[in-house]
């Protein structure tokens, strides 16, 4: 069968999935420190029907080499941000600089169909970190920022003080409890920054920007956005929908 395996390894997931040109036929997820032991990944998609491999790594070079072992013969092509690609243009004055999986979100940003809009995406992935960046409606990435996302700040907020603990808490309008204040504070940190994106993408563009959500942070902070009446898609595979676009195109005949 000719199938393609996408592989997004990032800060502390990685996430995998089979598409066979029309849809996902398996998909699965496990924790990066998981993935680098010798022989843990070899078992998890069926090698036979797999006929591409392309990955986003940004997880480091024994993730890389342990996806390559994984997949012998098959050799994986792991993919950088580009110049431009499937219809996305990258404005980092170092284009390769840009994360290859904020590039591959991007890439599936733009592509997705959205009924009714020509308004300008913001596309926000929330994991380890939080990222938010701003894409035009005729696909040029303008821009973004990085900023931790919750639960690195409540990781940073127990390592760097001496009696803030590590355990969670949940969110509260007005906290009443050192946990609650903690976990809120890291969902209420990350808010802002989104609204702040988001206000300056709809005074550059005079549209409303959509917001395009994903990460495995995405459901903590989609109730606060839905509050703001923010137009909003999730997407929870948008990472590997953008390595299906980005392979499809590399494998696409090129005109003479």
């Amino acid at each position: 069968m000719n199938q393609l395996l996408a592989i997004d390894a990032g800060n502390t997931r990685l996430k995998w999935g089979v598409h066979d040109g029309g849809g996902w036929v398996r998909k699965g997820a496990m924790p990066v420190a998981e993935a680098a032991l010798p022989g843990r990944l070899q078992d998890l998609w069926p090698a036979q029907e797999i006929s591409n491999a392309i990955a986003s790594n940004v997880a480091g070079d024994a993730i890389a080499t342990a996806i390559v072992n994984a997949l012998q013969p098959l050799e994986p092509r792991f993919i950088v941000a580009q110049p431009a690609q499937c219809g996305v243009v990258n404005q980092y004055r170092i284009p390769a600089q840009l994360g290859s999986d904020r590039w591959a979100a991007l890439v599936a940003a733009y592509a997705m169909v959205l009924p009714g809009t020509l308004a300008p995406r913001l596309v926000i992935v929330a994991g380890t970190a939080l990222t938010i960046d701003a894409l035009t409606p005729d696909g040029e990435f303008t821009g973004g920022v990085i900023v931790p996302g919750p639960a690195l700040m409540r990781a940073a907020l127990n390592r760097g003080t001496a009696r803030l603990p590590a355990e969670s808490g949940g969110y509260e309008i007005f906290p009443s409890g050192t946990l609650n204040a903690i976990a809120t504070g890291a969902v209420e940190a990350c808010i802002g920054a989104i609204i702040r994106m988001h206000a300056h993408l709809a005074a550059c563009s005079g549209v409303m920007p959509v917001c395009i959500l994903s990460g495995g942070a995405a459901g903590l902070l989609a109730p606060h956005l839905e509050m703001l009446s923010f137009p909003l898609v999730f997407n929870e595979n948008l990472v590997l929908d953008g390595l299906v676009a980005i392979s499809t195109e590399m494998n696409s005949p090129k005109d003479d």
